[in-house]
Protein backbone atom coordinates (compact mmCIF):
# COMPACT_ATOMS: atom_id res chain seq x y z
CA UNK A 1 0.00 0.00 0.00
CA UNK A 2 1.55 3.73 -1.09
CA UNK A 3 1.84 5.80 1.49
CA UNK A 4 -0.30 9.12 1.71
CA UNK A 5 0.64 12.31 -0.22
CA UNK A 6 1.97 15.19 1.20
CA UNK A 7 -0.44 17.87 2.42
CA UNK A 8 -0.56 20.37 -0.85
CA UNK A 9 1.44 17.67 -2.93
CA UNK A 10 -1.49 16.42 -4.96
CA UNK A 11 -1.29 16.45 -8.52
CA UNK A 12 -3.77 18.80 -10.41
CA UNK A 13 -6.08 18.36 -14.00
CA UNK A 14 -7.94 21.45 -14.89
CA UNK A 15 -10.62 21.79 -17.68
CA UNK A 16 -10.23 25.36 -18.89
CA UNK A 17 -11.91 27.61 -21.18
CA UNK A 18 -9.78 28.04 -24.49
CA UNK A 19 -8.27 25.67 -27.02
CA UNK A 20 -4.34 26.08 -24.49
CA UNK A 21 -2.71 23.48 -22.84
CA UNK A 22 0.46 23.81 -20.34
CA UNK A 23 2.04 20.77 -18.69
CA UNK A 24 3.68 21.78 -15.83
CA UNK A 25 6.29 19.35 -13.97
CA UNK A 26 7.71 19.49 -10.83
CA UNK A 27 11.59 18.74 -9.85
CA UNK A 28 13.71 15.70 -8.37
CA UNK A 29 12.78 14.88 -5.32
CA UNK A 30 10.14 17.75 -4.96
CA UNK A 31 6.20 18.07 -5.51
CA UNK A 32 3.42 19.56 -7.40
CA UNK A 33 3.31 21.94 -4.32
CA UNK A 34 7.05 23.64 -5.76
CA UNK A 35 4.83 24.37 -9.26
CA UNK A 36 1.56 24.90 -7.65
CA UNK A 37 1.77 28.89 -8.23
CA UNK A 38 2.57 28.47 -11.37
CA UNK A 39 -0.04 26.00 -12.64
CA UNK A 40 -3.01 28.20 -10.70
CA UNK A 41 -1.80 31.02 -12.61
CA UNK A 42 -2.15 29.45 -15.68
CA UNK A 43 -5.68 28.23 -14.68
CA UNK A 44 -6.53 31.46 -14.40
CA UNK A 45 -5.20 32.58 -17.81
CA UNK A 46 -8.25 30.11 -18.77
CA UNK A 47 -5.94 26.94 -19.62
CA UNK A 48 -6.62 22.81 -19.53
CA UNK A 49 -3.63 22.64 -17.28
CA UNK A 50 -1.86 18.86 -15.94
CA UNK A 51 0.58 18.82 -13.55
CA UNK A 52 1.31 15.31 -12.52
CA UNK A 53 3.09 13.84 -9.14
CA UNK A 54 6.12 11.72 -10.80
CA UNK A 55 6.33 8.40 -9.67
CA UNK A 56 7.89 8.09 -6.49
CA UNK A 57 7.56 11.96 -5.25
CA UNK A 58 5.40 13.94 -2.78
CA UNK A 59 5.01 10.70 -0.37
CA UNK A 60 8.12 9.43 1.06
CA UNK A 61 11.46 9.05 0.09
CA UNK A 62 11.41 4.97 0.19
CA UNK A 63 8.26 4.65 -2.25
CA UNK A 64 11.32 7.40 -4.67
CA UNK A 65 14.42 4.55 -4.69
CA UNK A 66 13.09 2.11 -7.16
CA UNK A 67 12.00 4.56 -9.82
CA UNK A 68 14.06 5.71 -12.63
CA UNK A 69 13.77 8.38 -15.28
CA UNK A 70 11.68 6.06 -18.20
CA UNK A 71 8.64 6.06 -15.04
CA UNK A 72 8.92 10.32 -14.86
CA UNK A 73 9.19 10.28 -18.84
CA UNK A 74 5.89 7.76 -18.63
CA UNK A 75 4.75 9.99 -16.14
CA UNK A 76 5.05 13.27 -18.43
CA UNK A 77 3.65 11.63 -21.36
CA UNK A 78 0.45 10.47 -19.95
CA UNK A 79 -0.48 14.03 -19.35
CA UNK A 80 0.61 15.27 -22.48
CA UNK A 81 -1.65 12.67 -23.48
CA UNK A 82 -4.41 13.88 -21.31
CA UNK A 83 -3.99 17.45 -22.13
CA UNK A 84 -3.73 17.00 -26.01
CA UNK A 85 -6.86 15.52 -25.59
CA UNK A 86 -8.78 18.67 -24.79
CA UNK A 87 -5.99 21.39 -26.23
CA UNK A 88 -4.03 21.15 -29.74
CA UNK A 89 -2.11 24.12 -28.24
CA UNK A 90 0.56 22.60 -25.76
CA UNK A 91 3.46 24.93 -24.03
CA UNK A 92 5.63 22.92 -21.29
CA UNK A 93 6.82 24.26 -17.92
CA UNK A 94 9.08 22.79 -15.18
CA UNK A 95 11.54 23.55 -12.62
CA UNK A 96 14.97 21.93 -12.16
CA UNK A 97 14.62 17.76 -13.46
CA UNK A 98 11.01 19.00 -14.44
CA UNK A 99 12.93 21.71 -16.69
CA UNK A 100 14.84 18.83 -17.90
CA UNK A 101 11.49 16.01 -18.87
CA UNK A 102 10.41 20.09 -20.36
CA UNK A 103 13.06 20.00 -23.26
CA UNK A 104 12.57 15.88 -23.08
CA UNK A 105 9.07 16.86 -24.17
CA UNK A 106 10.17 19.03 -26.69
CA UNK A 107 12.40 16.35 -28.52
CA UNK A 108 9.61 14.21 -28.34
CA UNK A 109 6.89 16.62 -29.72
CA UNK A 110 7.80 19.43 -31.76
CA UNK A 111 4.29 20.56 -32.25
CA UNK A 112 4.79 22.20 -28.65
CA UNK A 113 4.24 25.85 -29.02
CA UNK A 114 6.91 26.55 -26.87
CA UNK A 115 8.73 25.67 -23.67
CA UNK A 116 9.56 27.41 -19.93
CA UNK A 117 12.29 26.32 -17.74
CA UNK A 118 13.38 27.57 -14.45
CA UNK A 119 16.54 26.56 -13.14
CA UNK A 120 17.03 23.60 -15.27
CA UNK A 121 19.45 20.67 -15.25
CA UNK A 122 20.65 20.13 -18.57
CA UNK A 123 24.14 18.66 -18.24
CA UNK A 124 25.11 15.38 -16.51
CA UNK A 125 27.56 15.43 -14.00
CA UNK A 126 31.22 14.97 -14.58
CA UNK A 127 32.50 11.33 -15.46
CA UNK A 128 34.27 10.35 -12.22
CA UNK A 129 30.86 12.28 -9.94
CA UNK A 130 28.44 9.44 -12.10
CA UNK A 131 31.55 7.30 -11.39
CA UNK A 132 31.49 7.86 -7.37
CA UNK A 133 27.70 7.48 -7.56
CA UNK A 134 27.65 4.26 -9.42
CA UNK A 135 30.30 3.02 -6.34
CA UNK A 136 27.77 3.98 -3.89
CA UNK A 137 25.18 1.95 -5.56
CA UNK A 138 26.72 -0.97 -5.99
CA UNK A 139 27.80 -0.99 -2.61
CA UNK A 140 24.24 -0.36 -1.56
CA UNK A 141 24.44 3.09 0.02
CA UNK A 142 20.43 3.86 -1.24
CA UNK A 143 20.24 7.74 -0.36
CA UNK A 144 22.56 10.80 0.54
CA UNK A 145 21.35 14.31 2.59
CA UNK A 146 18.78 16.08 0.73
CA UNK A 147 19.04 19.20 -2.02
CA UNK A 148 15.14 20.43 -1.08
CA UNK A 149 13.81 23.71 -0.38
CA UNK A 150 16.87 26.10 -1.90
CA UNK A 151 15.06 28.96 -1.31
CA UNK A 152 16.09 32.26 -0.20
CA UNK A 153 12.78 33.38 1.12
CA UNK A 154 12.62 32.08 5.17
CA UNK A 155 8.64 32.53 4.84
CA UNK A 156 8.93 29.78 2.52
CA UNK A 157 9.79 26.13 2.35
CA UNK A 158 9.58 23.43 -0.55
CA UNK A 159 8.04 19.79 1.05
CA UNK A 160 10.54 18.05 -0.45
CA UNK A 161 12.12 14.94 0.56
CA UNK A 162 15.01 15.10 3.19
CA UNK A 163 17.51 12.77 1.58
CA UNK A 164 18.39 12.20 -1.99
CA UNK A 165 17.86 8.48 -3.31
CA UNK A 166 21.12 7.48 -5.38
CA UNK A 167 19.92 5.26 -7.76
CA UNK A 168 17.10 7.19 -8.97
CA UNK A 169 19.74 10.27 -9.21
CA UNK A 170 21.95 8.36 -11.48
CA UNK A 171 19.28 7.32 -13.68
CA UNK A 172 18.60 10.63 -14.20
CA UNK A 173 22.35 11.62 -14.89
CA UNK A 174 22.50 8.16 -16.82
CA UNK A 175 19.39 7.98 -18.81
CA UNK A 176 18.24 11.29 -18.61
CA UNK A 177 20.65 14.03 -18.76
CA UNK A 178 23.52 12.35 -20.68
CA UNK A 179 21.82 11.26 -24.10
CA UNK A 180 19.51 14.71 -23.75
CA UNK A 181 22.36 16.93 -23.59
CA UNK A 182 22.91 16.08 -27.29
CA UNK A 183 19.71 16.95 -28.38
CA UNK A 184 19.19 20.71 -27.61
CA UNK A 185 20.12 21.92 -31.19
CA UNK A 186 17.21 19.75 -32.37
CA UNK A 187 14.55 22.30 -30.66
CA UNK A 188 12.69 25.15 -32.59
CA UNK A 189 9.78 25.82 -30.41
CA UNK A 190 10.62 29.48 -28.86
CA UNK A 191 12.11 28.99 -24.85
CA UNK A 192 11.74 30.91 -22.37
CA UNK A 193 14.31 30.30 -19.46
CA UNK A 194 14.24 31.65 -16.11
CA UNK A 195 17.93 31.59 -14.12
CA UNK A 196 18.56 32.00 -10.71
CA UNK A 197 22.11 33.62 -10.15
CA UNK A 198 22.26 32.11 -6.77
CA UNK A 199 21.78 28.29 -7.23
CA UNK A 200 22.84 25.52 -5.18
CA UNK A 201 21.61 22.85 -6.64
CA UNK A 202 21.92 23.63 -9.99
CA UNK A 203 24.82 25.44 -11.78
CA UNK A 204 23.60 28.46 -13.86
CA UNK A 205 25.98 27.59 -15.86
CA UNK A 206 23.83 25.07 -17.33
CA UNK A 207 21.39 27.63 -18.54
CA UNK A 208 24.28 29.29 -19.92
CA UNK A 209 25.05 26.04 -22.07
CA UNK A 210 21.22 25.52 -23.29
CA UNK A 211 21.05 28.65 -24.24
CA UNK A 212 24.26 28.32 -26.33
CA UNK A 213 23.20 24.99 -28.25
CA UNK A 214 19.17 25.47 -28.47
CA UNK A 215 18.19 25.32 -31.95
CA UNK A 216 15.07 27.93 -31.49
CA UNK A 217 14.09 31.50 -30.37
CA UNK A 218 15.58 31.91 -26.67
CA UNK A 219 14.18 34.36 -24.06
CA UNK A 220 16.33 34.50 -20.83
CA UNK A 221 15.37 35.77 -17.83
CA UNK A 222 17.85 36.67 -14.63
CA UNK A 223 16.68 35.81 -11.15
CA UNK A 224 18.19 38.29 -9.39
CA UNK A 225 16.54 37.22 -5.77
CA UNK A 226 15.72 33.76 -5.64
CA UNK A 227 17.41 30.52 -5.12
CA UNK A 228 16.64 27.31 -6.60
CA UNK A 229 13.22 26.49 -6.10
CA UNK A 230 12.37 30.08 -7.45
CA UNK A 231 8.80 29.36 -8.07
CA UNK A 232 8.35 29.59 -4.57
CA UNK A 233 10.97 32.73 -3.46
CA UNK A 234 10.75 36.07 -3.94
CA UNK A 235 10.55 35.92 -7.96
CA UNK A 236 7.87 34.01 -8.27
CA UNK A 237 5.43 36.63 -8.99
CA UNK A 238 7.82 37.36 -12.15
CA UNK A 239 7.71 33.99 -13.05
CA UNK A 240 4.00 33.63 -13.48
CA UNK A 241 3.47 36.80 -15.24
CA UNK A 242 6.03 36.15 -17.69
CA UNK A 243 4.97 32.90 -18.04
CA UNK A 244 1.25 33.49 -18.94
CA UNK A 245 2.29 36.61 -20.93
CA UNK A 246 4.53 33.87 -22.69
CA UNK A 247 2.00 30.93 -23.58
CA UNK A 248 -0.38 34.18 -24.57
CA UNK A 249 2.21 35.05 -27.16
CA UNK A 250 3.59 31.53 -28.29
CA UNK A 251 -0.15 30.09 -28.36
CA UNK A 252 -1.61 33.23 -30.19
Amino acid sequence: MSAPVIPGAEPLSHVGSDDVGVLVIHGFTGNPGSMRGLAEACVGAGHHVEMPRLAGHGTVIDEMIPTRWADWTADVEAAWSRLAARASRIVVMGLSMGGSLTLWVGTRHPEARGLVCVNPATQPQADEVLGMLRGMVEAGTDKMDGIGSDIADPNSVETAYPGTPLAPLLSFQEDGLVPLSRQYGSLAMPLLLFTSTQDHVVSPADSDALIAAYGGSTEHVRLERSYHVATQDYDKDIIFAKSVEFVARVTA
